[in-house]
């Protein structure tokens, strides 16, 4: 197996190569294992290099690379993980990487479950294109074992969970199956999690930099700093994120409506359409909390997170409009030198 395919290199993908590059000289494929500041580091069927991939690269993409070695362009994205850039006015996207098939939200036994958390991230994971699944790490470090498990699946709501141990190696045989040769799964989660320790057990080696976690909170130093794939051996790919201390959601309405479709469903049954699901009588949401048939905790999450991403897209809105303002000014000012130039061009006449 040639570099290439032990980073998820297919038929499948060699035929989208022909297909988006056509012609007599298709160019070299390669995976961009690791961008950071404009340069990647890629596998191709020679080996790994390192390029100028200026900054449209992510970890994950697929590149085309010219004989000289330059980058030409890349794959369509099968799927794209990204969130709202941290402390960023203008609402711009952070991609957290590319041609993901398995999103495994990652959740230590270490330490309180933080529901609001775990949802948003699956909001994201469902909205990412890929298939999320919950892993559940440090089982042998944790004296509420069967209450966080039995919590997590009911908040997760369909989507698959796993236990796992790196220390024991329990749960690892469930989860290394699950990613099949040409897959990429793409660990995600807070520091100290335990992200680098699963990837080092399913290699079987001390692959990934691991850290200390404090015992008084259950934080972790970031100890993986860039976003890389790292390959199993037979084409299944892991790919290693460093700890997020929280996400912003970026366009997720498909996500949000995944992980609270029952919310959702239950609009349809108020009274009035435009019902604001507060005082009003007839109301499906309050007759669910009051019943016990919602929490209100869940509803409260779905409402914030509802406001949030109306909230981001108000300031794109308004960014937008601040744009077309901007280039309508230079248009017209454009115009008046472009007549004034003429004007005076007569008058020389």
């Amino acid at each position: 197996m040639n570099t290439l395919e032990q980073y998820g290199f297919t038929d499948r993908i060699d035929g989208l190569f022909s297909f988006h590059f056509p012609g007599p000289d298709v160019p070299e494929p390669a995976r961009v294992i690791r961008a950071d500041r404009g340069r990647v580091l890629v596998a191709s069927r020679h080996g790994i290099v390192h390029l100028d991939g200026g900054n449209s690269l992510v970890t994950g993409d697929w590149a085309a690379i010219e004989p000289g070695g330059s980058v030409m362009g890349c794959l369509p994205r099968s799927s794209l993980l990204q969130r709202k850039r941290a402390y960023d006015p203008l609402s711009e996207a952070q991609i957290l990487g590319a041609n993901i098939d398995l999103l495994g939200v990652v959740v230590p036994l270490d330490r309180p479950l933080s529901t609001n958390r775990l949802e948003r991230t699956l909001v994201a994971a469902w909205d990412s294109g890929a298939l999320p699944i919950v892993i559940l790490t440090k089982a042998d470090l944790s004296t509420r074992f069967d209450d966080v498990v039995a919590e997590t699946v009911r908040r997760a709501r369909g989507v698959e969970v796993l236990t796992t141990s790196a220390e024991d190696r329990d749960g690892l045989e469930d989860l290394r199956g699950r990613i099949g040769a040409g897959q990429t799964l793409a660990l995600l989660g807070p520091s100290g999690a335990g992200k680098s320790s699963l990837i080092n057990a399913l290699l079987g080696d001390h692959r990934q930099d691991t850290g200390e976690v404090r015992a008084g909170d259950g934080r972790g130093r970031h100890t993986t700093t860039a976003r890389e794939l790292v390959p199993l051996g037979d084409g299944a790919v892991v790919m290693d994120t460093p700890g997020l201390r929280g996400f912003a959601l970026w366009d997720a309405e498909n996500g949000l409506s995944e992980v609270f479709g029952d919310i959702e469903d239950l609009f349809g049954d108020c009274r009035f359409r435009d019902c604001a699901h507060d005082l009003e009588p007839g109301c499906a949401v309050r007759s669910a909390i009051e019943s016990g048939a919602l929490e209100e905790r869940r509803w409260l999450s779905y409402r914030k997170m509802e406001r949030e991403l109306a909230s981001l897209h108000r300031r794109q809105d308004a960014a937008e409009q601040r744009r077309h303002a901007r280039s309508f000014h230079r248009v017209a000012r454009d115009a008046a030198l472009a007549k004034d130039f003429r004007n005076r061009f007569r008058e020389t006449r």
